[in-house]
């Protein structure tokens, strides 16, 4: 095993530290959480640096490159910024117009995000009695005697959903039973007679705005469609596990920074005569805190491989969802700790912090649902055994 970085991802890394330090200081992230959105401008200056077209193919303007970098790249960019972005997730629609949709979509795509910084289209997903249970989604594309179709249902979660112009919904083919899995994706016009949306109010995660969208007889046809019929959501679930990965590379960087910023802090506060650094119950708090970080980047950058070298990661990424998210959070949890009162305030980041992480215990896919999924992975790897 080689740990070393190359020289292309030094200097990779170095670039994003250069432009979080400039554009994310802590009175722009203050600013974006209390407006609940970020900067056209540091969109725009991430598209312009290249970051947000890794993983692109190149014939559509992207930077290809391996997982492994995307995630050291991700990692970097949570940490050296300190707060939950969108910046990253951004990519996560552009990575599935690219596999999944026309060329006049791949291309609108692009051209939409040099221009903008920010993506063409959100990802209509969940719904209100359908998270994790996909089963039990409702949303129905039906045909219609003319050729066309009527999409009708309610999707929640959805990210950036009232800002974007473009929104990729999952629906299920003409029937809303639950033994149907057919289900296609649509390419929407949120603009299109029948699209509304209501915002959704969080208590983590705030300059990230979430929404739900209505769909009420909204026609659509043929040249909506993205991918084959009826395989939706299958076709998305590759991406889900790719997905998952990448959250807990975002959870690390943060995670690395409240580590960080509890650590400096420990040195410095003294109590009883000294540094609390010294005091028993701190450093016992400090290693569990470095143990979880080192162990899930150690997970992270595993399965990042695996994907890079063609090897199945539906376990894989499920451990590494359930363990990186929720031990990421505990990170966070004792970094408040050490903080004490001064954690619970708005003076330091911790509090952001430790919100924000444990959002994504629920984003692309629950801390139960992960149970559930490796759970009949590890009964069948060890049945023969």
């Amino acid at each position: 095993m080689d740990f070393a970085l190359t020289d292309e991802q030094e200097l990779l890394l170095e670039s994003v530290r250069e432009f979080c330090e400039r554009y994310f200081t802590e009175d722009v992230i203050k600013e974006m959480y209390e407006k609940g959105d970020m900067p056209d401008e540091i969109a725009l200056a991430y598209a312009e640096n290249g970051f947000g077209l890794m993983g692109i193919p190149e014939e559509y303007g992207g930077i290809p490159c391996d997982k492994v970098t995307l995630g050291l790249m991700i990692e970097e960019l949570y940490r050296s910024s300190g707060c939950m972005h969108i910046l990253y997730q951004n990519s996560l629609s552009m990575f599935d117009i690219m596999e999944f949709g026309t060329e006049e979509q791949k291309q609108q795509a692009v051209e939409h995000y040099m221009e903008t910084g920010w993506p063409i289209a959100s990802l209509s997903i969940s719904e209100p009695g359908a998270g994790s249970d996909n089963g039990s989604m409702t949303c129905t594309a039906v045909k219609q005697e003319d050729g066309t179709y009527r999409l009708n249902g309610q999707k929640t979660w959805v990210t950036m959903g009232a800002k974007l112009p473009y929104t990729i919904v999952v629906a299920k083919d003409e029937d809303p039973s639950r033994e149907n899995r057919n289900m296609s994706l649509w390419y929407i016009n949120m603009d299109r007679e029948g699209v509304s949306t209501a915002p959704l109010h969080k208590i983590g995660q705030q300059c990230i705005p979430f929404c739900e969208v209505y769909l009420d007889n909204v026609v659509v046809t043929e040249e909506d469609r993205m991918g084959e019929p009826g395989k939706g959501f299958m076709m998305l679930m590759k991406n889900f596990e790719v997905e998952r990965a990448f959250i807990v590379a975002e959870q690390v960087g943060l995670a690395q920074a409240a580590l960080e910023d509890a650590t400096k802090y420990a040195n410095q506060r003294i109590a009883f005569g000294k540094p609390i650094a010294r005091q028993e119950i701190i450093m016992e708090y400090l290693t569990d805190m470095e143990i979880a970080v080192q162990n899930t980047r150690n997970m992270l950058y595993k399965t990042l491989w695996q994907l890079d070298n063609g090897i199945p990661v539906q376990l894989e990424s499920a451990l590494l969802k359930r363990y990186g998210c929720s031990e990421c959070f505990k990170v966070a949890d004792k970094a408040l700790g050490i903080y004490a009162g001064l954690g619970y305030t708005t003076e330091v980041r911790i509090g952001r912090i430790w919100a924000d992480l444990r959002g994504n215990m629920f984003g692309g896919g629950t801390h139960e649902i992960m149970a559930y999924i490796a759970g009949r992975q590890v009964a069948k790897k060890y049945a023969d055994k």
